[in-house]
């Protein structure tokens, strides 16, 4: 590994979406941090993706873990190039109930409180923790881009369509929490835009992954691509989007 090859974070890595960035990005010439709450586990994933991918605990929900993962960063490279935002959950109540059943318990009128405090913490408040230690280094890099791994299920006009055949499932939970994160990645736009740091908003495809219980309709290959394409794009590709495979703009 060499200093003069981009340096990226991807949080969450050690599975799903996450992990098939981190392993195409390696395999695009880019040196990899493996964000992961459990090393072990996050040790594992970079073992699998091979040379490129270094291991680092992340929980993005722990301040000190954050700042570890910020300084390790700048003592082995001194800044950052690319930060990929990607860890996330969708519930921590859901079990074993069908996605109908567990819409039924968490709408505004009745969804546990502690849940919606849970799931924004790591998908709300974990971005803009992660984004604040990370930007000091990302201020170093000559061509720095953010990417936010959010959900088409967070965007506020397509849900007030009742047509929108995803109308009936928003929610307090994950929905809006995707929807939470949208705005604060548009405070993070409207930061740098006079900066040369790039931020985009992407959602991946309904992708087979443990956010949802593997019933997602599409590969973690064909889920990531967006994801991928974006964090790939260079120094003169587009700022303050928010996009769907294959640069399908999302209404905010």
């Amino acid at each position: 590994m060499t200093h003069d090859k981009r340096i990226a974070l991807v949080t969450g890595a050690n599975q799903g979406v996450g992990l098939q960035v981190a392993k195409e990005l390696v395999a695009n010439a880019v040196t990899v941090f493996v964000g992961s709450r459990d090393l072990k586990r996050g040790e594992e994933a970079a073992r699998e993706i091979g040379a490129g991918a270094i291991p680092i605990q992340l929980d993005v929900t722990n301040i000190d873990s954050i700042a570890n993962a910020a300084k390790r960063i700048g003592d082995e490279f001194g800044r950052l190039d690319l930060l990929v935002n990607n860890a996330a959950i969708s519930n921590t109540r859901k079990g074993n109930l069908s996605l109908e059943e567990y819409v039924k318990v968490s709408k505004a009128s009745n969804v546990s409180l502690d849940e919606v405090r849970t799931v924004w913490e790591t998908n709300v408040f974990g971005v803009l923790a992660v984004y604040q230690a990370m930007l000091p280094l990302l201020r170093l890099s000559s061509d720095a881009r953010i990417v936010n791994v959010s959900s088409g299920a967070g965007s506020l006009t397509a849900n007030a369509d009742p047509s929108f055949p995803h109308h009936a499932y928003f929610g307090p939970v994950y929905p809006a929490s995707k929807a939470a994160l949208n705005a604060i990645t548009l405070a993070m736009m409207i930061e740098l835009e006079e900066t040369g740091i790039k931020v985009n908003l992407v959602s991946p495809a309904f992708t087979k992954t443990n956010l949802n219980g593997y019933q997602g309709t599409e590969s973690v290959e064909d889920g990531s691509r967006e994801v991928v394409r974006v964090a790939l794009l260079g120094p003169d590709g587009p700022t303050g989007t928010f996009t769907r495979w294959e640069n399908t703009t999302i209404p905010w």
